[in-house]
C-alpha cells in the first residue's frame, strides 16, 4: 500500500510539500531520540535550520528508523521563517502540526530507499516511492534486540547506546564482545568487567573510537566511525569473577586467531 492511499492529502497537495527525512548530521538517531522523549522537542529540532529548507506550505516529516525505513512524524504547516544570524542555526521556522494523520504519528512505518544525501525533497518526485510497511498499535519505541542479535555499526551504536532499552540491557551484564572492521574483516576481541559493564565499555568506544586500547589507537577516529561494527559473544552476571571472563576472552582470541590475523596484540 502506498502512503498516498492512506493520506490522500499528500497527493492532492503534492506540489505544496517538502519532505523532511530527519536524521542527525553527526548523530543519526538524534531526531528519533528527541521524538521518543517528547514530540515537542523534535518539533523544535526540525524548526532550526541552516538553510531555507521548507519553502513550501507543508512539510511531510519522516524520521530515520532503520535502513530504508522511516517513522511518520506528522504533517506540518510552515507558517513563517526568521533569520537568526547570532544563533547556532541560521534560520528558525514557525510550524504548526496539521490535524491530518495525527493518529498515525509514530505508528506508521514507511519504506523509502534513500541512497543519496539530500534530506529535503520535493514530494512530487518521490510520492510513488513511499510504501506503508507497518502500522503499529502503539508509538514505536527503541527496543533492545537481544544480546545474541546485536550487530551494529559505530554510527548506529552511538545513537542507541543512551536509550533506556540499551542502557538497561548493557549496564548490568559483563561480557565478551567483538569489534569487526568491515573494510577488511579483521577482528578485535574485548571484554567488559568494570563499572557499568558492557554499556560503560562501549561508551568509551563512542567517545574516542579506541576505548583506550593500545591496539586500536593507531586508527583515525573517522576511520573507526566509518568501518567498525560491534557484537556480543557472551554475557555474564555482574557477580561473575572477572578472571573467568578474561579466560573466555582469551579463548575467543585463540579461536578466531585475532592475535595473528586481527587487531589483538596480547
Amino acid at each position: 500500500m502506498k502512503v498516498k492511499d492512506v493520506l490522500p492529502f499528500l497527493k492532492e497537495k503534492e506540489l505544496e510539500f517538502k519532505v523532511h527525512c530527519g536524521r542527525g548530521s553527526t548523530d543519526t538517531f538524534l531526531p528519533l531520540r528527541l521524538f521518543l522523549q517528547d514530540q515537542s522537542k523534535y518539533k523544535v529540532w526540525q524548526e532550526e535550520q541552516t538553510q531555507k529548507n521548507f519553502q513550501r506550505k507543508y512539510i511531510l516529516s519522516l524520521i530515520y528508523w532503520h535502513k530504508d525505513e522511516w517513522i511518520f512524524a506528522g504533517i506540518y504547516e510552515s507558517i513563517s521563517v526568521k533569520e537568526t544570524p547570532n544563533g547556532p542555526f541560521k534560520y528558525r521556522y514557525d510550524t504548526k502540526l496539521v490535524n491530518i494523520g495525527t493518529d498515525l504519528i509514530g505508528k506508521m512505518i514507511i519504506g523509502f530507499k534513500k541512497d543519496f544525501r539530500a534530506s529535503y525533497l520535493c514530494l512530487e518526485n518521490y510520492i510513488e516511492d513511499f510504501e506503508v510497511l507497518e502500522i503499529t498499535r502503539d508509538v514505536c519505541k527503541t527496543e533492545f534486540p537481544g544480546y545474541d542479535k546485536v550487530n551494529v555499526t559505530w554510527e548506529e551504536l552511538s545513537g542507541l547506546i543512551d536509550t533506556d532499552a540499551w542502557k538497561t540491557a548493557l549496564a548490568n551484564q559483563k561480557g565478551v564482545y567483538l569489534i569487526t572492521d568491515s573494510s577488511n574483516g579483521k577482528k578485535y576481541v574485548g571484554s567488559a568487567t568494570g563499572e557499568n559493564m558492557i554499556w560503560g565499555r562501549w561508551k568509551d568506544y563512542i567517545a574516542n573510537g579506541n576505548g583506550g586500547n593500545i591496539e586500536l589507537k593507531s586508527f583515525d577516529f573517522e576511520y573507526i566511525q566509518k568501518n567498525f561494527r560491534y557484537s556480543i559473544f557472551e554475557i555474564y552476571k555482574s557477580t561473575t569473577d572477572d578472571d573467568a571472563i578474561l579466560e573466555r576472552e582469551s579463548w575467543w582470541k585463540e579461536l578466531l586467531m585475532t592475535r595473528q590475523f586481527g587487531y589483538n596484540k596480547n
